[in-house]
Parts: structure tokens; sequence; C-alpha cells
């Protein structure tokens, strides 16, 4: 018998103003607008999905009991750190600085800018959603 496949399919997050989120992430980060589904005033799901990803993001009214913009650190990965950066940016999404992992036997200290070798999965930055919910943004080269 063949181990069964998890795939991460969605993330939930908690935010305070649906449509304020629907904002943000769609003519803000430029996520797809995949479900925008309202049958009634106490239940909303929307979800969304990042340019290239599998994997997607809901929120809404009914989804969860989490307070607003307490999911942290959940990872976006790009081939190219540099232009992911100016991309958002340019969409008016600020992001806090580049960096990238100090050594190759990293010890969880940082240099700033991106990684002068561009290694993979060593050069960062981060963005928050208007509720306060962080993204890191990572860079992976193309596979």
């Amino acid at each position: 018998m063949s181990e069964p496949e998890f795939r991460l399919e969605v993330l939930t997050l908690p935010v305070a103003d649906v449509d304020r989120a629907v904002e943000f992430y769609t003519a803000r980060a430029g996520f797809g607008l995949d479900v925008d589904y309202r049958p009634n005033a106490g239940f909303r799901v929307v979800q969304v999905t990042p340019p290239g990803s599998a994997a997607s993001i809901q929120f809404g009214v009914g989804l969860t009991d989490a307070a607003p913009g307490s999911a942290r650190a959940g990872y976006l990965v790009v081939p190219d750190i540099e232009a992911a950066r100016e991309r958002l940016a340019g969409r008016g999404v600020p992001g806090g600085p580049l960096r990238h992992k100090k050594s190759a036997d990293w010890q969880g200290d940082f240099a700033p800018g991106a990684d002068p070798d561009r290694r993979d999965y060593a050069s960062f930055f981060d963005f928050a959603d208007p509720d306060g919910n962080t993204w890191i943004v990572q860079e992976r080269a193309a596979r």
C-alpha cells in the first residue's frame, strides 16, 4: 500500500475587513481571485492564489476565530527576490529590507541585501497585509 499524499492547498488568514483584504491581495499584491462566495450575512469565503502557486489563501466571515493579523511568517517563494520586491513596491506594497543568510553554515544571522551568490533559500524580505498578517518572501531559482 502506498503512502497517501498530503498536499498543502489552502491556508486561512484571519482578517478584520474582508473587502479591504480582497483589495490588498488582488489589486495590490497581484494574487488571482478564485472565489468570493457569500450565501448569507454570517458567512463569506474568499480564496486568492499567488501568481504561479499551487496553494491558495482564504479569508472571510465565519471561517476562523483567530485574531485578525495573527498569522505569522507564511512563506512565498520566488525565482528573483529583487524583481519580486520591486513588483510589490510598484503596486504599493511596502516590503522590508532585503537580507540574506550571512554564511553557508547559517547560524540564524543575516546580512543586508540579496545573497551575492544568489544561493537558493538564502535571500529574503517580508511584508504585511493591512491586518498585520506577515509574509516572508524567499528566493529559490526556478526549477
